[in-house]
């Protein structure tokens, strides 16, 4: 998407062409199928990522597509009244640029990044005996009253 920006010179023409409905160029790495604002995630990383490009004083002219890209999405009321927020991997992407894994690595490096939840995920559904297993969380810190397995 970076590159598609990138050769077409103007990241304005590219969120045109992502407003219109009847066109199929979409914006990667921004909103989250579960969280419908900003990923708190996202909060955390973006701040890494803007703190470590400063730090190594990276100089890429990719990566400043994709911030400028960040910026102007996050001012404009289509993305803004869409909840389409940069996501985690739209940031960790730009990390992954600025540390210099190829692109073509990224999905792995995405990949990897999730897999310990996919075991732990795995691990608990073959010891039950039902086919989907939602995982439950019961908060036991101060000031709470605990709710055990409460079926909806």
């Amino acid at each position: 998407m970076l590159r598609m920006i990138e050769r077409g010179g103007s990241i304005e023409r590219f969120l045109e062409k992502v407003k219109d409905k009847n066109n199929p160029t979409r914006l990667m790495g921004f909103g989250h199928r579960v969280y419908k604002t900003f990923d708190p995630r996202a909060k955390i990383i973006k701040k890494e990522c803007h703190d470590f490009l400063q730090k190594m004083n990276i100089s890429d002219p990719l990566l400043d597509v994709a911030l400028e890209l960040e910026e102007r999405a996050l001012k404009d009321d289509y993305f803004i009244s869409r909840n389409l927020y940069p996501n985690v991997d739209f940031y960790s992407g730009i990390v992954y640029r600025a540390l210099g894994i190829p692109e073509n690595m990224f999905t792995v490096m995405f990949a990897l990044a999730r897999l310990p939840g996919w075991i732990a995920h795995w691990k608990e559904m073959i010891g039950t005996n039902t086919k989907i297993v939602r995982p439950r969380q019961i908060y036991t810190g101060k000031n709470c009253t605990r709710i055990r397995n409460v079926k909806h």
